[in-house]
């Protein structure tokens, strides 16, 4: 039975609830153990008031079968307040005003807003469907058609003398999907490929979902493309979103909206009333710069009526951000015409929309400028029909090009390689810098309006656009329930708390400066920080081996999702959210030899030959499924499920393993290191079973967390064999073999976190046998187990391993070396008042900039959580000097 006393304070990211929420919203919320058994007992409640009407569904369950997370949705309103979530099975359901209703038939499916209206085609039966959207309204008028993705492939770059041509493609669904149905949000998702027009040529598959709130004229539109061309050959010259606008109105009061930078507009009239020789009149001109019906002709200035033909009318407008400093918008009559600057700024909003009085449509793309290049065309809106197209790859940038970026160095075999890695820290290996596989996802909304949208009401639609209002569980319910493990709100207590916790915000917002001061942008990049920095050159190492993108090296991603946990930061999170978009689709493989698989640490993103589960892992993903309850992670999450068959065919230890020379992965002996692999398949199958129930990932999970406990030496052993088709350890390996990266790609989360879920004979005290040992004295080790570890290091990072035991065992001793390891024995002691920030002006930099010198990605995200996690575990236990 559900316990009716369950309830779930919410607040608003930004702190404040928004003056109108024309878009809705989604989220997720964490409920106590044992406390509800389904989602439908959920209630929504403005704080103090009566239910709302709002809409839930498990994203997962606790072992015991009662529901662990739900997502929630509240439809669009023009008055959103605080809220909470409460557990009432008794009391009636509240019926949203507009709800979205979803009618399907055997060739399309119609979902119907209550203010807008989105009709979708489905192929087969001799359907060949070219679009995403076939129809779109508001009302009786149709203010789009035909919503389409497209593509521009150019076969070469421009190298050398010869011609180069580009194709067109267009986009070609091969399955429709009604994944949601409402009362208040339903979801579409649409599978295609890109087809060549007039052509047979298919690639760049892609998965679009289509989002619908209750009484919302915006449809949200998550999109993902997977990169499957040939680094070679093909080179991505555009890749957009099209829609045909259908117009009605005279020219003069058609109108054209592109977002500028900081809240202006670039807005303008097809043809142009205003700073004409002669006025045709004040109440003309307020009008046509309000965007509102022109009064009839006939109450004009003659001089002005009488000449309209003569006034030109701009058909085509273009906004172009090649970089993340700097947009132009140009215009043109009509094509065969020269184009006229028209304007330019810094970083535009990605918006642009096309109307008259009678209606119209917008498009925009959130994080337009971090993402670039981007470009807005709006063509044709002098004709009967115009045309908009979000360029998520501009055509007017340099063609996209993934090659590896260089030769190889005559790095031909492992030794070779081992010796590149000594000097640039980069693992090479021939054919692995490859992209084909990897992936990206962009979020666009569609705007249906009824007329010409003010600007202020257009302005504040782009502010949501760019960052939405989301509604969150405060971090002491997310405590108090014990989601994620070992974590505690911030807390200040005492002056050395303080210090630690002003020593994280420090290092916080370093980062978070250092993503702009350092242009941490672009299609591929943005979400991405990078792993270690150049003080003589005042860079980070972008162009160094593994020094340069981080790809979640040592786990930032999950240093900014515990640091958002535990303050509710919305800058934090707006971080942590980028990274994951990013982490979990440019640096994994989605499809292809390496489906599964991650790429270490590179200058480019996919450039490392280290392919490894320890990237892809969804330790690092499921935090923003379950906060936003985002189908698109959930995707990452399940496409992960069987990932441990990667084994079978990429060694990732192959250039140093000693047993190499017999090492067979094909007599289903797979080696599987405790660590970093058995860690992050883990935490795939307890996200798949919690989510799914899938008793494959259960069974998977609960016995290997046996055969970890059988094993001699538990966790010390380091490797253990596996065998695919059971899913089991051989327990009898009987080595010791330690490594200082085991625990810092989560596994110290993952067992954190299992060991409170299941109780599985032998794995906890497993885990605190190998947490008491990684920093014990080498009498102490070689007492336990015969001999001291090697291959000790980033001792403060681990003294969260030493906190882990002495909170297990109630040892006040090793509690106080916990703290002595994370204060003192560090490979770099992080004070607040130790951490030097300086600023860098003058002719050394480009533009002025903070560094650090001292300052790695790797300490500071592994400082972050042994801090937290020291400071939950034996805060205590914390010295007062």
């Amino acid at each position: 039975m559900t316990d009716p006393s369950v309830t779930v304070p919410l607040r608003w990211l930004d702190d404040a609830p928004p003056a109108d929420l024309p878009a809705g919203a989604t989220w997720g919320v964490p409920l106590p153990r044992g406390a509800v058994t389904s989602a439908a007992d959920l209630r929504l409640r403005p704080v103090g008031g009566a239910a709302a009407a709002g809409q839930f569904w498990p994203l997962a369950t606790w072992p015991d079968g009662t529901l662990k997370w739900a997502g929630a949705a509240l439809g669009a309103t023009a008055s959103p307040g605080d809220y909470e979530i409460v557990a009432d099975a008794a009391s009636h359901v509240p019926v949203p005003e507009s709800g979205v209703r979803v009618d399907e038939t055997d060739d399309g499916v119609v979902v119907d807003t209550g203010a807008a209206r989105l009709e979708f085609e489905l192929p087969g039966a001799g359907r060949d469907v070219d679009v995403l959207v076939r129809r779109l309204s508001r009302g009786a008028r149709v203010v789009a058609e035909n919503v389409r993705l497209v593509s521009l492939l150019q076969d070469g770059m421009p190298e050398g003398d010869g011609t180069l041509t580009r194709t067109a493609f267009r986009s070609r669904v091969t399955g429709v999907e009604v994944e949601q149905r409402g009362p208040v949000r339903a979801v579409v998702r649409i599978d295609g490929v890109h087809r060549a027009e007039g052509g047979d040529r298919q690639w760049l598959p892609f998965t679009v979902r289509a989002v619908a709130m209750a009484g919302s004229h915006a449809v949200r539109l998550v999109h993902t493309m997977v990169w499957d061309g040939d680094a070679d050959t093909d080179f991505l010259a555009g890749y957009g979103l099209r829609a045909d606008v259908p117009l009605r109105a005279a020219l003069h009061d058609r109108h054209v909206r592109l977002a500028g930078a900081d809240g202006g507009f670039f807005a303008e009239a097809v043809r142009g009333l205003t700073g004409l020789r002669r006025d045709p009149g004040p109440e003309v001109r307020a009008a046509q710069i309000r965007g509102e019906r022109t009064p009839p002709l006939d109450q004009w200035n003659p001089e002005v009526s009488g000449r309209l033909d003569l006034i030109p009318a701009w058909g085509d407008v273009t906004l172009t951000q090649l970089s993340a400093d700097g947009f132009g918008i140009r215009k043109r009559t009509a094509p065969g015409h020269a184009w006229i600057d028209a304007a330019a700024g810094t970083r535009a909003e990605g918006y642009a929309a096309i109307s008259d009085p009678e209606g119209g449509l917008g498009i925009g793309i959130r994080s337009f400028w971090q993402s670039h290049p981007g470009q807005l065309d709006v063509r044709g809106m002098a004709g009967t029909s115009a045309e908009v197209t979000a360029w998520l790859y501009a055509p007017e940038a340099q063609p996209m090009d993934v090659r590896f970026y260089h030769d190889g160095l005559g790095q031909d075999d492992f030794a070779t390689q081992l010796e590149g890695l000594e000097i640039t820290y980069e693992d090479y290996e021939p054919g692995f810098g490859d992209a084909h596989g990897i992936a990206r996802t962009h979020e666009l909304t569609l705007f249906a309006y009824d007329a010409t949208p003010a600007i202020e009401r257009a302005a504040d639609e782009v502010a949501q656009l760019q960052r939405p209002p989301l509604l969150q569980p405060t971090p002491e319910h997310l405590h108090a329930v014990g989601v994620f493990g070992d974590w505690a709100p911030a807390d200040r207590s005492t002056p050395v708390r303080g210090e630690i916790e002003d020593s994280i915000d420090v290092l916080l917002g370093f980062y978070l400066g250092q993503v702009d001061q350092r242009r941490w942008y672009g299609f591929w990049n943005y979400g991405d920080v990078m792993h270690a920095y150049d003080p003589d050159r005042h860079v980070w190492r972008y162009d160094v081996g593994g020094y340069a993108w981080d790809n979640s090296e040592l786990s930032p991603d999950l240093w900014l999702w515990y640091s958002y946990l535990r303050t509710g930061r919305a800058d934090v999170f707006r971080l942590a959210e980028a990274m994951t978009r990013h982490t979990g689709e440019v640096d994994v493989y989605h499809l292809g030899r390496w489906k599964g698989l991650g790429s270490r640490h590179n200058v480019q993103h996919w450039g490392c030959s280290a392919k490894q589960l320890r990237i892809s892992s969804p330790i690092y993903r499921r935090f923003l499924h379950y906060l936003t309850a985002d189908e698109r992670i959930g995707d990452l999450l399940t496409e992960l499920r069987d990932s441990d068959e990667r084994f079978l065919d990429t060694d990732p230890t192959r250039k140093v393993r000693p047993d190499a020379a017999t090492y067979r992965p094909d007599r289903g002996a797979l080696a599987v290191g405790l660590g970093t692999d058995w860690g992050a398949l883990a935490a795939t199958w307890l996200a798949d079973w919690e989510r799914t129930g899938n008793e494959r990932s259960r069974d998977r999970l609960l016995g290997t967390m046996a055969d970890i406990a059988a094993l001699p030496h538990g966790f010390l052993t380091g490797e253990a064999l596996y065998d695919i088709e059971t899913g089991r350890f051989d327990t009898a390996r009987d080595q010791i073999s330690v490594s200082h990266l085991s625990a810092v790609f989560g596994l110290v989360e993952v067992c954190s976190e299992l060991i409170s879920l299941v109780d599985v004979p032998g794995f906890r005290d497993a885990w605190v046998h190998y947490c008491r040992l990684y920093l014990s004295t080498p009498q102490e080790q070689a007492a336990a187990v015969g001999a001291a570890l090697t291959g000790i290091h980033l001792e403060q990072a681990h003294s969260r391993l030493t906190a882990y035991a002495a909170a297990a065992t109630g040892d006040d001793a090793l509690a106080a070396r916990a703290w002595e390891a994370f204060e003192g024995i560090g490979e770099w002691l992080v004070h607040r008042r130790d951490l030097v920030i300086r600023r860098i002006e003058g002719p050394e930099v480009l533009r002025p900039v903070d560094e650090a010198p001292s300052v790695s990605t790797n300490d500071a995200a592994q400082y972050g959580l042994a801090a937290i996690q020291n400071l939950a575990l034996i805060g205590a236990h914390l010295p007062e000097e």
